[in-house]
């Protein structure tokens, strides 16, 4: 499938927000925000398994949008240790639901970038706009305090990921009763792995296409 992504700018808090937006054929069923891996360690929103979030959701009918985090690319400012980066995917968030004001609205996030969503999702469901649901990929718990996530969030990691290990996924995870699915022979960044993130989101969606 050939995605054709449209570069486009926000004003964010800490100066100009570089972005992409990838759009279905049909008309979108669905927004999708994208959150990359840690900007001082060579994340971008041109991460691979970004992208494959990108490409995932776009097969599932959603209107993706996602950006370089401060100082990554043309994106401006300086890495605020996930603070101005929640803010940032606020603006995202309110540009993307003015451009598509009804409809709903999921967050995805690899590594670092599921930090930044799951406290996003907090701060969204305090104010009573509670995401349609939660796709993390790698997700961070014990590298930076993850908060809790909903049940029926989507959470897959690698079986040798040894930047953050399966069991520090589950010691988040346990609490919250939340399954984990595994990648057998799997790293961090999913080398030669991508297709079957792509596989298991679409068939862990359970939503009529």
């Amino acid at each position: 499938m050939n995605i054709h992504s449209q570069k486009f700018y926000l004003d964010g808090d800490a100066g100009k927000m570089q972005c992409l937006l990838d759009l279905p054929e049909a008309e979108p069923r669905g927004i999708a925000l994208v959150a990359h891996p840690h900007p001082l360690y060579g994340g971008t929103m041109e991460n691979k398994v970004a992208q494959t979030l990108a490409r995932t959701f776009v097969t599932l009918g959603y209107a993706v949008a996602r950006f370089n985090f401060r100082g990554v690319g043309e994106s401006e400012g300086v890495y605020d240790d996930g603070r101005g980066e929640v803010d940032d995917m606020a603006i995202m968030y309110e540009h993307m639901r003015a451009r598509y004001p009804d409809l709903p609205i999921t967050l995805s996030g690899f590594s670092f970038g599921t930090f930044v969503q799951a406290q996003f999702a907090q701060r969204l469901d305090a104010e009573g706009r509670a995401p349609e649901r939660l796709v993390l990929v790698g997700t961070a718990a014990g590298k930076w305090p993850m908060p809790p996530v909903p049940q029926d969030t989507i959470l897959i990691h690698g079986e040798l990921d040894d930047t953050i290990t399966m069991q520090q996924v589950f010691d988040w995870a346990r609490p919250l009763d939340i399954p984990v699915t595994i990648i057998p022979g799997a790293d961090h960044f999913f080398h030669r792995k991508l297709g079957h993130i792509k596989n298991l989101v679409v068939q862990l969606w359970r939503r009529d296409i």
